[in-house]
C-alpha cells in the first residue's frame, strides 16, 4: 500500500500558485527546498532569496511560481491536510465500525501522517512545519478573502470526512464540525507545546498521552449527547 501511496500527487488549489510546481524540475525544487527551509529558520527568517541561494536559481524564477512566502506557506500547508485526508481513506478503507475509523482519525491528528514516503514531498518534514508554522499561515488579515477563493479546501474536506464519522456514532450530536476542527487545532499545539512550552501540558505527556486525552475528550462529548 505505501508504495502505491508513495506516488500519489495532492492536488491543490490552483489560487495558490501562479504556475504548478511539479510541472517543472524547477518548481518542484522549490516547494521541496522550500518546506525544509521554512521548517528549520520559521516562516519569519524565510525568505525567497534565500531559497534561491539554496537551490542555486535567482528569486525572480521563485515568483514566477510563487506570489509570496505566504502563499507558499498556505500551499505546503493544504499539500499536508491532503495527504492527511489520503491517508484516513486508505487507513480506514476495511472498517465497518465507525469506533474504529474515528480512532484512526484522532491517531492521524495526534501524531501526523500514518504512512510518511511520498515522492513529492516528504511527509515528516511537512508535518514538522505544520505543527511549528501552520496557524501563521491562518491568521492574517487576508484570510476571509483566501477562505473565498476555497484555497482551505484540503483542511475542510480532511474535518469533513472525520466529522461524517462522528455523525455516524451519534447522529443526534449537534457540533461534530466544530469538535473536529477544535481537536484539530489542539492537537497540532499540544503537539507545539510538548516540544518548546512544556510548562503549558503535563511533562510526562507522550504522543500516547495525547492520543488518549484527546480520545477521551471526543467520546465523552459525543456520547453525553446520546
Amino acid at each position: 500500500m505505501e508504495s502505491i501511496l508513495s506516488k500519489s500527487k495532492v492536488e491543490v488549489n490552483g489560487n495558490l500558485y501562479l504556475k504548478e510546481p511539479f510541472s517543472s524540475d524547477l518548481g518542484a525544487e522549490i516547494v521541496r527546498k522550500g518546506c525544509k527551509l521554512i521548517q528549520e529558520l520559521g516562516v519569519e527568517q524565510f525568505t525567497f532569496k534565500k531559497l534561491a541561494t539554496e537551490i542555486g536559481s535567482t528569486e525572480a524564477a521563485i515568483y514566477r511560481y510563487f506570489e509570496n512566502k505566504h502563499k507558499l506557506l498556505l500551499y505546503l500547508t493544504a499539500w499536508y491536510w491532503g495527504w492527511m485526508e489520503i491517508n484516513l481513506v486508505y487507513a480506514t478503507a476495511n472498517l465497518t465500525d465507525p469506533g474504529e475509523r474515528l480512532g484512526v482519525a484522532l491517531k492521524l491528528m495526534v501524531d501526523g501522517p500514518i504512512f510518511t514516503k511520498n515522492e513529492y514531498l516528504n511527509p515528516l518534514v511537512l508535518r514538522s512545519l505544520v505543527v511549528n508554522e501552520s496557524l501563521k499561515g491562518y491568521l492574517t488579515k487576508a484570510v476571509d478573502d483566501e477562505h473565498e477563493s476555497g484555497i482551505f479546501a484540503q483542511v475542510y474536506k480532511f474535518g469533513e470526512r472525520i466529522s461524517s464519522i462522528i455523525q455516524e456514532i451519534n447522529p443526534y450530536y449537534e457540533y461534530p464540525k466544530t469538535l473536529v476542527s477544535t481537536v484539530m487545532e489542539s492537537s497540532l499545539l499540544q503537539s507545539f507545546n510538548s516540544l518548546h512550552l512544556p510548562g503549558m501540558t503535563e511533562r510526562s505527556i507522550d504522543s500516547l498521552g495525547r492520543y488518549q486525552f484527546f480520545h477521551q475528550l471526543v467520546i465523552n462529548a459525543i456520547t453525553n449527547e446520546k
